[in-house]
């Protein structure tokens, strides 16, 4: 990442595509993070997503939108469910390519919206705890995703994710309106966080549902809400929010898997919700704060232009070291070694590849020939610092090579998280490439 210093001159954006709105943000003259306003955008909210469009052509879109009125940047920064990231960062990518055709396109960098947020909380030194559950509450679903910060980068250590068919933020909100017999099209929505955000609603709703609770459904039919003249009662929320409730649970302990998940970080649209965060609260213990009084629904989008704009690193940098099983031959008798490819914190998705060294120069292997055929097996571990901990990657088959032949050794991460083996002959040959998948995140076996 570039320093802040050079970055100031730089043209870096932030992009986040979510369910319901697009939302592209940069740092502003004040160094905060906003939004960039576009043709049709909502105040606060972002670009929305038309009914039934695909998010590729959405965020297609909105970027063009933007270039339209901004140019084309120099970076961006991407943010990505974590769950099935490499296939959305996939997605998401090529979607951004496309707008460009041959013309100059921007370098591309892909977080996951745990790192998005805790880069946030970071920047404004406000992420020291060992362990964090970043809770994403949004329009289509909750995702939960168990961070634990080493040695300067972040690793995920569960990620789960509850998605209902009918949505999650945005099926409660459409209960709602279809209790009052209003439509769910975009005007009614706006009207229903309209009346939410009034002065004294929320306490108003808070104490409605205690009472609901506490007197064996007395006040169910209390009013707490009318959007334009149709009234919303305490029982209709209460039941909606319960199945908020079951799905937030269901999603924090599945990533948890039975252990301490952390202090929890709740982001996204529903975050905005008092009585759903208030719950997360009552389960997990008081959640951390977002800095400035950030919108929970602008966290991961304003952690990402700060990273775009190189005001804090990432953390995403895979946070253990990657090594193979190698074989010599020492006194006439074979040796198996472990040849660590690359540090613990070196590798960075999108970045250069990074090869085994070894005072200060690349290690010279040799790839065959196997003993019993063309093809030999690589055996491919990741450890952490200390060594304490390891886990197999998997046993990679890479082609024999004639005798005499050395190749350096090397790893890289793609945009989309994915991790390749590569070997790089010293003649002139292409190097070749062996896809390693997306590299183990949580090396204790037991969580702590």
């Amino acid at each position: 990442m570039t320093s802040s210093a050079h970055a100031r001159h730089d043209h870096a954006v932030a992009i986040d595509a979510g369910a319901r709105f697009t939302r592209i943000a940069r740092l502003g003259a004040d160094g905060v993070p906003e939004l960039v306003p576009l043709p049709g955008s909502v105040p606060g909210e972002g670009l929305p997503v038309p009914a039934g469009a695909r998010p590729g052509a959405a965020l297609r879109a909105a970027y063009e939108a933007y270039r339209a009125g901004g140019g084309t940047p120099d970076r961006i920064v991407l943010v990505v469910r974590e769950q099935d990231r490499a296939q959305q960062a996939a997605r998401a990518v090529d979607a951004l390519a496309s707008a460009h055709g041959t013309g100059r396109a921007p370098r591309i960098r892909v977080l996951g919206t745990p790192h998005a947020v805790l880069a946030l909380l970071r920047h404004a030194g406000e992420a020291t705890a060992e362990r964090y559950a970043v809770c994403e509450l949004g329009a289509s679903a909750v995702e939960v995703s168990v961070c634990v910060p080493a040695g300067g980068s972040v690793a995920v250590a569960g990620t789960a994710r509850h998605a209902p068919a009918e949505g999650y933020g945005a099926a409660f909100d459409r209960e709602l309106l279809a209790a009052a017999g209003l439509p769910d099209d975009e005007a009614e929505l706006r009207a229903l966080a309209a009346v939410r955000a009034q002065g004294g609603s929320a306490a108003r709703l808070d104490v409605a549902l205690r009472r609901a609770d506490s007197h064996q459904g007395r006040y169910r039919e209390t009013v707490v809400h009318r959007v334009d003249g149709r009234p919303i009662t305490a029982a209709t929320v209460h039941d909606a929010l319960g199945r908020l409730t079951a799905g937030l649970d269901h999603a924090l302990d599945r990533a948890r898997g039975g252990a301490p998940a952390g202090q929890a970080v709740a982001v996204g649209g529903a975050a905005r919700f008092g009585p759903l965060t208030r719950y997360l609260a009552e389960r997990q213990g008081p959640l951390v704060a977002l800095p400035g009084g950030t919108d929970p629904a602008l966290a991961a989008v304003s952690g990402a232009a700060l990273v775009a704009a190189g005001r804090v690193d990432p953390g995403d940098r895979y946070p253990y070291a990657v090594c193979v099983a190698t074989h010599r031959v020492f006194a006439g008798t074979p040796r198996t070694e472990e040849l660590v490819i690359s540090e613990a914190g070196a590798l960075e998705p999108g970045g250069a590849t990074v090869f085994a060294e070894s005072g200060g120069h690349r290690v010279r292997v040799a790839a065959g020939p196997a003993p019993a055929g063309p093809a030999r097996p690589v055996r491919v571990r990741v450890r952490d610092a200390e060594g304490g901990h390891t886990a197999a990657v998997g046993t990679l088959t890479v082609p024999g090579g004639a005798e005499g032949d050395r190749f350096h050794i090397g790893v890289r991460i793609a945009v989309d998280g994915t991790a390749h083996l590569v070997l790089h002959p010293l003649g002139s040959a292409a190097p070749g490439e062996f896809p390693l998948g997306t590299l183990p995140t949580d090396l204790k076996g037991v969580r702590p």
